[in-house]
């Protein structure tokens, strides 16, 4: 009689290929279950005896996690991971893991694309590129970006990357992180590429261009908010590729309506999708991606790779690769 193979179950998958995320599971000895499903009411029914759960953009709560008491790992096609109840998983000795580093390169080089069509104004001279409004100029010309001062909110993989692809057209870079430690090695690597480390209050006050590269915890919600957009220079921009939550959505609207902001180029909301009245949504001052900044013809291969290899790897040697959380 051959024994009871360990289960592992996919939550959503939507449009995403987990067929290689499924054969690789398969290989390390797993029985795999697909729900298609973000309701956690059907992804308890449907996960009973997992010890593994893969979540495409369902949220992983508390009473998902208990509910599921033979689950030892939850393995996320995603960096961040602000939709698991990460303390709930680490009370009940469930591994979450994340797939850091998968698509450093893509979001950075989506961060400057977004950052060069705000600054730039393209949405602006894109549309009066036509016979009848060829000569028409927006009302404020644009800035030159050499004269700038670019701020840079988190200084990891994706920050970093970011500054090396963006810091030689701006005048000066401000760096802030106050995760990042403060050895010789890092003080060699930011003045290598640039970068002024500065408190938060300093960049607010300077950045010309200010790029979110935060997670979403407590502590970072709301964080850009009426009162930090207030103290940002007249004429600003904000980019953000990492987690709508950052930004207050109805304080950004505001200083874009009052002219105190110029543009906002963003890839996440706090509400994906968004509803049609989204105060972000539709508007000429702000250049709006699906969250796709992560999304490439490898990023689109590797996330699903790493996402079933982190719950391989808890079989084959008794640790994932890549944990957000710490087990005792």
């Amino acid at each position: 009689m051959s024994a009871v193979k360990p289960l592992a179950v996919y939550t959503d998958a939507d449009d995403t290929d987990i067929t290689p995320g499924v054969a690789l599971l398969e290989a390390a000895g797993f029985e795999v279950r697909v729900l298609n499903t973000r309701d956690a009411q059907e992804i308890i029914a449907g996960a009973q005896g997992a010890t593994v759960l893969l979540p495409g953009y369902a949220s992983v709560t508390r009473e998902i996690i208990e509910a599921l008491p033979e689950l030892k790992i939850i393995a996320l096609m995603s960096m961040g991971f602000d939709y698991v109840d990460i303390d709930a998983a680490t009370e009940h000795g469930v591994w979450v893991t994340n797939v850091p580093g998968a698509a450093t390169e893509e979001v950075a080089t989506h961060a400057l694309a977004l950052t060069l069509h705000a600054v730039r104004q393209l949405d602006f001279y894109l549309e009066s590129a036509k016979p009848a409004t060829w000569n028409d100029r927006a009302p404020v010309a644009p800035p030159r970006m050499s004269e700038l001062t670019l701020g840079v909110v988190g200084l990891g993989k994706i920050g970093r990357e970011f500054i090396r692809l963006a810091g030689p057209l701006f005048g000066r870079i401000l760096g802030y992180d106050p995760m990042l430690p403060d050895t010789p090695e890092v003080q060699a690597d930011l003045a290598a590429a640039g970068v002024t480390r500065a408190t938060l209050e300093e960049v607010q006050a300077q950045a010309n261009v200010l790029t979110l590269h935060l997670p979403l915890f407590p502590a970072t919600a709301n964080m850009v908010n009426a009162e930090f957009i207030a103290g940002m220079p007249a004429g600003s921009v904000i980019v953000n590729v990492s987690r709508g939550g950052l930004i207050d959505s109805a304080a950004l609207a505001a200083a874009l309506d009052s002219g105190h902001l110029s543009a906002a180029a963003l890839d996440v909301l706090e509400e994906e999708p968004p509803s049609a009245s989204h105060p972000l949504v539709g508007r000429k001052d702000v250049v709006l991606t699906p969250h796709i900044a992560y999304f490439s013809a490898r990023t689109e291969i590797e996330y699903v790779r790493i996402q079933a290899q982190n719950a391989a790897s808890l079989v084959t040697s008794g640790a994932p690769d890549s944990p957000v959380n710490k087990l005792a």
